[in-house]
């Protein structure tokens, strides 16, 4: 569906959510950023965004905390057995096993040292992710060409400000003016998108499975919040993955060097599909996005998962 038949219209604000303005009533056929409503719900999700920071900082501390513990308790049962008791004990052996069985629990989850390639190719992802989009480079002006090009084959391509871009979900004129906190990997990953599979692509840019709302979400600024959310999910301005879905994250990038664009294509679909089974609307796309966060953190927490095509969710991308 076209963001043509939209009847509403929302003030600029950051992708992150740190300014939002109020929603006005408006003839005119366009969104304007991102994804949230009035006041109220502003507030509200301001709350939740909060109490998901502190969640986070909460399991990091957790998981350091019983890292710390669970060694010095092995460490102590070690020296009681050993020494006290000695080692070839039936005591001592009983006394170990408990102490390195929780030690071993948290080694799984607890990242062990980065291979060579891990590290080039996390590094390469924060390179990435730093780069902002800056519409005066040419080279992200032909990045957004390609976009067009392969979203619409077989139309004139508009100029760099046209209402054209609006039917791709842009929420103006002018697209440089929505990427804000994605930055220029989230236009690599919608590229990426449409150039790896093209038809989950064109279904999604369409809207072409369910019952759609009529206030649908604008697909490329869509986008950009996913790449965004994604960032965050997997903690990647750290200097080091700490959150569970990081870690699992790593175990991804040693099989595949773009797992990072790949697991995008799965959350934009998974989201997707998530909108269409709550059959939500505009005003509700932040509490989608949420719900695809947890899914997806459920699902990187699957044991076996060695690459995103292991993902029960990789199944969506048809």
């Amino acid at each position: 569906m076209s963001s043509r038949t939209l009847r509403r219209r929302i003030h600029h604000g950051d992708v992150d959510g740190k300014r939002w303005e109020h929603l006005e009533t408006s003839g005119l056929d366009t969104l304007s950023e991102p994804l949230l409503a009035d006041d109220d719900y502003i507030e509200h999700n301001k709350i939740c965004a909060l109490e998901d920071i502190w969640d986070d900082e909460c399991k990091k501390a957790q998981i350091h905390w019983t890292f710390l513990f669970s060694n010095l308790i092995a460490q102590w049962a070690q020296w009681f057995a050993t020494i006290v008791l000695g080692s070839g004990s039936r005591i001592g052996r009983l006394l170990t096993l408990p102490s390195t069985a929780l030690n071993g629990q948290n080694n799984r989850m607890l990242p062990s040292s980065l291979s060579p390639l891990q590290e080039e190719r996390l590094r390469n992802i924060r390179q990435r992710i730093e780069v902002p989009f800056d519409g005066s480079k040419t080279e992200h002006q032909d990045a957004l060409k390609q976009l067009w090009k392969l979203a619409y084959p077989d139309r004139q391509l508009p100029s760099p400000k046209s209402d054209l871009w609006k039917e791709m979900g842009w929420q103006g004129s002018d697209p440089s003016t929505d990427f804000r906190g994605g930055g220029f990997i989230s236009l690599e990953n919608l590229i990426f998108f449409a150039t790896k599979y093209p038809e989950s692509f064109q279904r999604l840019l369409n809207k072409q499975d369910g019952c759609r709302a009529e206030w649908e979400y604008p697909f490329a600024v869509a986008g950009i919040n996913i790449s965004f959310m994604l960032t965050q999910m997997l903690d990647l301005k750290a200097g080091y993955p700490t959150s569970l879905s990081g870690i699992h994250f790593l175990k991804l990038l040693e099989e595949d060097e773009m797992a990072f664009d790949n697991l995008y294509c799965v959350a934009f679909s998974m989201m997707d599909a998530q909108w269409l089974a709550k059959r939500a609307t505009y005003m509700e796309f932040n509490d989608v996005l949420k719900s695809t966060r947890m899914q997806l953190e459920r699902e990187l927490a699957l044991e076996d998962i060695s690459s995103v095509k292991d993902l029960p969710a990789y199944n969506l991308l048809r």
